[in-house]
This record gives structure tokens, sequence and C-alpha cells, in this order.
């Protein structure tokens, strides 16, 4: 076996269970609850095999060469070992099996029947403390349970690098607990970690705190959301995938009666090992909200002409009213667009772009709802469709150097900030971020920061070259011509003027390999599935006469539109001037959009809108036709990481509800065309014959970056990102989770703050001619005269609120404190 091998992990490849509560294959030894002890017989100088004097814990232990190991099976004094290990654990632990939610699924439960003993000799009275301890919203701390065996704090520390708890006190009065005075009972000097604290101002704000809670080997601590709901007896549990940001964690799907009571981390070495973010964990509510459309609904028109209220439907005539309305508009000349938006699976995104090729004979559909450009269109369509698991999560923890650029990971990616920190804790890679700050996600990970101003990430990108005058440059310059070295762009980047050119360009020059890391988890399927005007399934470009007809084969048309198709924010403008005559519109939220009041300005001024929607929404409030559609608890099918990896998944609940191809291929049944997707079989038949592209490719992009824009006094440049946990509709329903989201604030530079007279901590007003949005400062070592704010959270709604996104000049002055903003945040 390998060098540096446990005892105990050379114990369960011989097939022999060892027991034990701190040991996790994902963490560091540490030898804190003692009871995987074994008697262990060692070679001495003279070769000769000596027991060694008391029983060793197997997971420190290496396994070394004539070493004998025995266990509890075959050494009574192990045996002896463990079982007074396990009755020391026992001494203080309450006995409230029956109302623990580990109750059933405890480890410690299991041990205390195979390695304990069969009654107890304890009499005096167990210690006990008050409970729980609310450690953030979202996670509750019951002390008398915790063993001691340091999972959860070494999680924090190695793992997500969020420091919020750690072992306090010696002896009777040792325990695991928040740095915290008052709680714990400190006196005079504050414990060492208590500054640990988020840098938005809040403690514990870690976005993955959900798996100390599971790798818990006892129930001191529980999900405030899932306490005292359920036993695991009572549960049906379903392998599923997460559907919140492009990594494809593996999840478990736990649920009683038709209800979703938790969502627990599945085990999967290549993409999420065993962790997943507490977003992926607990906002799954939103699949079941009040607001959930059951029925079709159809709006009729009043006598007058003008639209009347939405009533509920039959399916038929649902069906019959959407085919009416668009045929109108293909027969008028004005043509469809389609907008499926970036949550979709690889199957229902296929039907998309199908229905929109063959039925609606348009290439104006796009699954973009965000800010995008012809520029990013042509780099995915270039550098990325058709090109799958060509830079993966492995390739990370081996590489030399990861620059990101437009992207945050811990914000935007989940999981993805986890493996990059392994990467750089365990294996040494080195982390560089072309952003306008360093994160506290980027120094987590040691990351080096490349300062760009909005704007100008294109000029910072054009200088990491290994003889740049600039050392940070050239030292970034230098690490990217080491074999291994990976270049993650994120969507950000589509609204920056020749940054994804830029990026090619040093893609070439460095010989670095590239990936696309989107934030939604259906983006990648969707731009295999062909959701992009210039692009069809499997990077087929639009324009490429062999590409249309090697799909007009397989689809059996006898063409297919020719000219690229208009994008997102062409066919919002299309709706709203009345050069596209009616919209067919997936999961879109207006608010995601570049501009959401032309948007919604759009839908009312468009004349027919069909939409495609699990619950209700601005779009579904303006549709003529609703058609209710599955959420991923409800249906089978796939979704597509930003690697190019296929996740598939099944479904968990058992449901009437149709997922989005099949409803596609009913309306296309209405307007007299066969589809031919009515069950995932025949889509994954169509996607299997299609494969791959061979051919030529959309050419590349070459774009030239803007020269960055005169800031004014008083004025400056906004960036701008999401948080992860943020106002976003899939985090509906879950207050505890919301509780542990970052407080949001406005981001400037000392000179910054100075210039527009705020102090630090004070409000400041980023305003624009179409609003205003006011949040404390935080003054942060950045570029001057930039401000960021985050996209969408609570009283921070750029796009809605200032009609703004990144590179957008906005004024800045002091404002005046708001309350009610105050109470939210």
């Amino acid at each position: 076996m390998p060098k540096g091998t446990l005892v105990i992990r050379a114990a369960e490849e011989l097939g022999i269970q060892i027991p034990r509560f701190c040991d996790h294959p994902l963490l560091a030894p540490a030898g804190a609850c003692r009871q995987c002890l074994v008697e262990v017989w060692a070679p001495g100088r003279d070769g000769s095999l000596a027991k060694m004097p008391k029983p060793q814990a197997s997971c420190t232990l290496e396994a070394g060469p004539g070493m004998q190991v025995k266990t509890q099976h075959s050494s009574p004094e192990a045996d002896k070992a463990q079982h007074g290990v396990m009755e020391m654990l026992l001494i203080n632990h309450p006995l409230d099996c029956p109302v623990c939610d580990k109750g059933g699924e405890c480890p410690l439960q299991n041990q205390a029947m195979s390695n304990g003993r069969a009654t107890s000799r304890f009499v005096d009275v167990k210690r006990t403390f008050p409970k729980p301890i609310s450690i953030s919203t979202q996670i509750l701390l019951d002390r008398e349970r915790c063993i001691l065996c340091q999972r959860c704090t070494r999680f924090s520390e190695e793992i997500a690098g969020d420091v919020f708890i750690d072992l306090q006190k010696r002896g009777a009065q040792q325990q695991i607990g928040t740095f915290d005075t008052q709680v714990l009972g400190f006196a005079g000097e504050t414990p060492a970690g208590a500054a640990a604290e988020d840098l938005s101002g809040r403690p514990f704000a870690s976005y993955f705190s959900g798996n100390v809670v599971q790798i818990c080997p006892v129930g001191a601590l529980t999900s405030a959301a899932y306490r005292f709901r359920a036993r695991p007896f009572d549960l049906v549990s379903t392998a599923s995938i997460s559907e919140h940001d492009s990594n494809g964690s593996a999840i478990r799907i736990d649920h009683r009666r038709g209800v979703v009571l938790r969502r627990l981390a599945g085990e999967d070495p290549t993409v999420n090992e065993e962790w997943i973010s507490d977003k992926d964990r607990f906002a799954f509510r939103w699949q079941s909200a009040p607001d959930r459309i059951e029925t079709p609904l159809v709006r009729h028109r009043n006598e007058d002409g003008t639209r009347g209220e939405l009533v509920p439907a039959s399916w038929v005539e649902a069906f019959g009213a959407a085919a009416a309305g668009l045929r109108a508009a293909i027969d008028a000349g004005t043509g469809v667009g389609v907008l499926p938006g970036g949550r979709l699976t690889l199957e229902d995104a296929y039907a998309y772009g199908k229905l929109a090729r063959v039925a609606l004979r348009t290439n104006d559909v796009d699954g973009r709802a965000r800010p995008h450009s012809d520029e990013e269109a042509a780099f995915l369509g270039h550098r990325v469709a058709g090109r799958t698991l060509e830079v993966t999560f492995a390739d990370l923890d081996r590489a030399p150097l990861v620059l990101l650029v437009g992207l945050e990971p811990e914000e935007e990616g989940g999981v993805l900030f986890l493996r990059l920190r392994k990467a750089a804790t365990q294996h040494r890679t080195r982390v560089v971020a072309v952003a306008p700050f360093a994160s506290r996600g980027l120094a987590r990970v040691a990351g080096t920061l490349l300062a760009a101003a909005p704007g100008t990430e294109a000029e910072v990108l054009d200088g990491i070259v290994a003889d740049a005058s600039d050392e940070a440059l050239a030292a970034a310059g230098a690490a990217l011509g080491e074999p291994g070295a990976v270049i993650l762009v994120g969507e950000r980047l589509a609204g920056v003027p020749g940054a994804l050119s830029a990026v090619l360009r040093l893609a070439e020059r460095s010989g670095a390999r590239l990936a696309w890391v989107p934030r939604r988890a259906g983006e990648r399927g969707g731009l295999e599935a062909g959701l992009l005007p210039s692009l069809l399934p499997g990077g087929r470009p639009v324009a490429d006469a062999a590409a249309r007809v090697d799909l007009a084969a397989v689809w059996g048309v006898d063409h297919l539109p020719d000219a690229p198709g208009r994008s997102t924010a062409a066919i919002v403008a299309g709706a709203r001037d009345g050069s596209l005559g009616a919209l067919v519109v997936g999961g879109v939220d207006p608010g995601d959009l570049p501009d959401p009041a032309l948007a919604r300005d759009a839908l009312e001024k468009v004349g027919f809108v069909v939409s495609l929607e699990v619950r209700e929404s601005d779009v579904t409030r303006r549709a003529d036709v609703v058609l209710p559609v599955a959420p991923p608890v409800e249906k089978p099918g796939t979704f597509v990481t930003w690697e190019g990896r296929p996740r598939p998944f099944g479904q968990a609940l058992v449901s009437h509800a149709l997922p989005d191809h099949r409803v596609l291929d009913g309306l296309a049944a209405a307007m007299g065309v066969d589809l031919g997707l009515h069950s995932l079989a025949d889509v994954h038949a169509e996607l299997d014959q299609l494969g791959g592209w061979d051919g030529e490719r959309v050419a590349a992009p070459d774009v030239a970056g803007d020269e960055p824009p005169q800031v004014p006094p008083g004025h400056a440049v906004l960036a701008t990102w999401h948080l992860q946990l943020d106002a976003g509709r899939l985090q509906d329903g879950e207050p505890f989770l919301a509780g542990t989201a970052k407080r949001p604030v406005a981001r400037v530079s000392a000179a910054t703050a100075a210039q527009a007279g705020v102090a630090d901590g004070a409000p400041l007003a980023v305003s624009t001619d179409a609003g205003t949005i006011t949040l404390p400062a935080l003054v942060t070592d950045m570029p001057d005269l930039v401000v960021w704010l985050p996209t969408n959270s609570p009283g921070s709604a750029v796009r809605d609120t200032l009609h703004a996104d990144g590179g957008a000049l906005v004024r800045i002055a002091a404002g005046t404190a708001d309350p009610a903003q105050d109470e939210e945040v």
C-alpha cells in the first residue's frame, strides 16, 4: 500500500471496520475521540516485533513495513480500550435519542451498541448547558451532546477557511462554541480568533456551514430549518443534482409524503467530494412555494380589445390559445422570439431550441437571461460549445496557477471555491484574480490580486506577459506558461468590451487552458443545446450550411433558418418596438436582464406572450397563456456543469407536473408540428444521434477594449456582482438561510470615500437618473473612483434601481440612513 497510509484506511481496504468519530477522509487526522484504538506490534531496530505499551489511535498512525495491528475483533485489549472510550464519551452525553435529530442515523448510537457496554455504571449528574446556542440563524448547537471530535472546527479551518467555531476551555468544561465571551463565560481577554469575522461586519457568514451538521457524528449541531421535523426512518431518499449553480453538486433529497424536508451532500469525488454550499443544501422550498402555478392559465380579451384576467384552463384550451397566438405572429411576418432562461436541464433546453427552429422557423432564441454581448456569443461558439471536459475540477488540483477573470468563485461558484481552496492549501496551486479588489474568498485561497477597475480588464490581461515591467503581471505571465495552468472566465466578462478577446489572446500566447464558468445551472447545457442565436446544438454555427444540413437530417425537416437570430437584448427591444409579434418565455426574471424596466415594458407592449413557469412572476402576470412546468425535484433530467460534464438526476417526488420538453412538444403539436420530444428517451435518442460537431467553428472574436471613461467629480465607475445569498427567487421561503447572507455594503477606496464625504460605515448614496441605492460604505483597498455594490441583495437591486451594470458611471455622495433598510439587512 502507498507510503503514509493510515492504519484505519488500511483496515478499510481489507474490509475491517474500526469504530471512529473524529476521523474523516477529507480532514486532517486529529486523534481527538480515541474511539479507534487498536493494539499495535511494530518491528524494532533489530527487526523483532515489540508491542507498543498502550493501544494506539489508528486514525493518526501510519502503517509501516512489518507492522502487525490487532483490532477489536482479534485483540481483547483493543476491544476493552474501545469500550472504555465509549463509556467515557457517554458519561455526559444526554440520553435523549428519541428527540434528537440524529436519532436513527447516529454513529454514536450504532457504536454504543457494537462497541459499548450493555449497561451504564455512571450514577452521577450529567453535565448540562443552556440549549441550543444559535451559532447562526441556520445552525444550532447543543453543547451537552458534543463529544469533542472536532470535525466541525477542522472543517471550518481546513476546508471552508471560516474560523467561526472552536474548542474552548479545558478539562470537564471543555466545549465547542462560537467566539462569544458572554455565551462561554470568558472573563477579560477575548479568545483568539474573535476577530475572524466576515469583512461585511456580520459574524459567521459562511456559505458552507451546513456541512458541519452533516459530518457531526452526534446531534450536537443541527439545522434550524430541519430541527424536530422528521426522523431518518420516516424519509425517502433520492440522489439528485443541485440546481443552484453550474458545478453540478451531488445531493441527496430526503422527502416524506410528497414534501422535501432536507437536502444533504452526496458523495462524488470528481465534483463536490462530500461538500455542498448552504444554498445547495437549504434553498429548496421555492419549488413548493404558495404561488406555485398548478394549472394552465389563459387570458381572454375584453370586448374593447384590452387584456382581461388570467383564468384557469384545460391543457387542450391552453395549447390551442398559445398555438393560435404564435401562428398569428408568424403569419403577420413579425415572428416570435424565444427566451428560455439559464436554469433549464439539457433536455428542456434542447426542446426550446428545436421549437424555435422547427415550429417557429426562427433563430431568435437566446438562453442568456443576463448581461451579454455579441463578443461573448462569438467567444462561446469558438472556444466553449462542444468542447467538454477540457478543464475539470481535478485539473485545478494539479494546476500551478489558476487565473480568475470576471469570476468570484465563493460568490458565483459555490463548491468551486472549496476545490480551489483545497488546491491552494494542499497542492500549492497559486490563485491570481483580475478584479476590482481582493475579496475575503481570494484571501482564503492565499490569492494574488491584479487590480482592475471595471472596463480595464482587457488592458490588464494584455499586460500579463513574462517580461512585463510590473512584477505581479510578470509573475502571472511566467506561471501561466507552465504546463497545466488554467484560466477561469466568469460570465460577467461579457459586459466588458474586448475582455473576452483579450482572454483568448492570453490563452494563445501562454498555452494555458481555458474554461468558462457561468452562474446558473443550465447555462452550459443551454449552450450545448443551441440556445444561442448564432449556434445550433453541439457547437454547430447557424451560418454553416453543412451544419444546418446535418441537423435538418436528424430533425427530419427540409431546411432550417440560415440567418443568425437576435440576442436577448435585441429580442426584448423587438418585442417593445413591434418588430416581434410574440414571445415564448421560460423561467426568466426581468430583474436579471440588463434593463428590467425595458423588459417589463416590452412584455406589456408585445402582441402575445406564452410563459412556461413554475411560480407566478413578472412574466406570468403579463402573459396571455401560462403553461405550468415541473421544478427539478419533480422531473428527471440532466444538468451540464461548467466542465461540460453531464450530471443526470432522477425524479424525487411523484407529480402530475410536466417538464418543459413535454409542454413544448404539446405546444408544437397544437401548431401542427411533431417535435418528437414527448419523452426523455426521445430527447436522448436525438442528442445521441447528433453527437458533436467536427466542422468549422465560429470565428474567434477580435474586439478592441474601450477607453476608460473620464470620471467627473462626484462620480465613480460601478462594479458589481451577485452575492451567493441574495434576493434571488430560488432562495424564497428560507428565512433561516437568509439570516446568514452577507450584509450589503458599498465598497470604495479611502480616497473615493473622502471625495464623497463619507466615513467608513456611514451611508453612501449611489445614484443614476433612474434611482438611488443607499448602503453603508466599507472602505476597501481598491482602485480609486470605483464603487462596488452587490447586484441583487436586499436594498441593492442594481439593475432594477439604477438601470445600470458594471462599467457604468454613477453618482456618489453622502447618504442618509434608511431605518427600514438597516432593519432589513
